[in-house]
């Protein structure tokens, strides 16, 4: 384990200038930098005493963020990752930064990059989340695995393994030999995990809030869950530090457009108010960099409405989901968002509008 007030080179390169510029950004309450842990699969960077955004180092597959809290008796944990494996990875480099047990997991929502790291924690852990999630998680409401979500975002790794081993075979340099092998074992590690999932519904859930207090020396964290209303899911629970004034939002805030195959953009606008009604400083996202600039709700709530408004007009124009998801001009917002680069949008996005529409 390495302690240190900067990312070392290595960690930098693989999480990306984005979150460089945001970490180094933000300052603590004494007005220095976060103070960043590093193991060998994830980097814990320290927002306020014993409150980390917890990220990977590109060791294992992990493809969210999580939150770490630690009190003076046990860790609470924010979301569990995408599979087994890299759930397995978080708890180890938990103990490797804490020996304090684990005694709550709660679930941004229900999503499979969110969630279905949940069964390998031990029985002992809580596992919270909103009651949407669990009936989703639990099979009431359809089999995750098979919808179109993970489908969607999984089903080229096969393929991805299969032209790294080609590539591998091919490669004449000891260097590109080397970068491919540790590429085909990160990918593989990933494939096989998937394969091993059980999705694992919360046990305790809630409605609309849950307190937690957390013990802190002479007194208590506040840890507030909140379901502020249906946004990226009909269950998304942000993670509300009154004292520390931050906010872990899943992916109901991102600092980048969010995926909307499963969203309410039609409410999400709404939910969004509610989020800014918060009292908080820094919004810690379930992916990408911590931000402070709020700016950004605004420019995403534009987004949403517009997004809407124009997919119903092309909609009622006779046009097919593919059609408008190809045609749709969202490029009005490209200044906010650099994922815009001309005329189309996701598919996935644009056919749940139109579904929604359709109810």
């Amino acid at each position: 384990m390495n302690k240190k007030n900067k990312f070392n080179t290595a960690v930098l390169s693989i999480i990306g200038s984005g979150f460089l510029l945001a970490v180094f950004g933000y300052v603590n309450a004494q007005g220095e930098p976060p103070t960043v842990i590093e193991t060998s699969s994830h980097v814990f960077t320290q927002m306020a005493e014993g409150v980390y955004q917890v990220t990977g180092t590109g060791e294992v597959f992990v493809m969210s963020n999580a939150l770490m809290l630690v009190g003076d008796d046990d860790v609470l944990l924010v979301d569990s990752h995408v599979t087994p494996n890299a759930a397995n990875a978080l708890l180890r480099s938990v103990r490797a930064v804490t020996d304090k047990p684990v005694r709550y997991l709660v679930n941004s929502h229900y999503h499979f990059d969110h969630a279905h790291g949940n069964q390998v924690f031990p029985e002992q852990v809580e596992i919270i989340g909103h009651s949407f999630t669990r009936k989703k998680l639990n099979g009431e409401l359809g089999n995750v695995l098979t919808e179109n979500t993970m489908v969607s975002f999984t089903e080229g790794v096969p393929a991805l393994v299969q032209s790294l081993r080609e590539q591998l075979e091919a490669a004449t340099s000891e260097q590109q030999r080397t970068q491919l092998a540790a590429q085909l074992k990160y990918q593989e590690d990933h494939m096989h995990s998937l394969g091993e999932i059980v999705p694992t519904p919360p046990n305790i859930t809630l409605e609309t809030k849950m307190t937690l207090y957390q013990k802190m020396g002479d007194g208590s964290r506040e840890i507030q869950l909140l379901h502020l209303g249906k946004a990226h899911t009909a269950g998304d629970v942000v993670v509300y530090l009154p004292t520390e004034r931050m906010v872990f939002t899943g992916d109901m805030m991102l600092p980048f457009l969010a995926y909307m195959g499963d969203s309410h953009p039609d409410e999400w606008v709404e939910t969004l108010e509610a989020l800014k009604g918060l009292e908080f400083d820094v919004i810690l996202p379930g992916h990408g960099a911590p931000f402070q600039d709020k700016a950004i709700i605004g420019h995403f709530q534009a987004y949403l409405s517009d997004i809407w408004q124009k997919t119903a007009a092309m909609k009622a124009q006779g046009l097919s989901a593919e059609q408008t998801a190809a045609q749709i001009d969202l490029s009005n917002h490209s200044q906010n968002f650099a994922q815009i680069r001309g005329p189309g949008a996701d598919p996935r996005a644009i056919r749940r509008i139109y579904a929604l529409l359709d109810q």
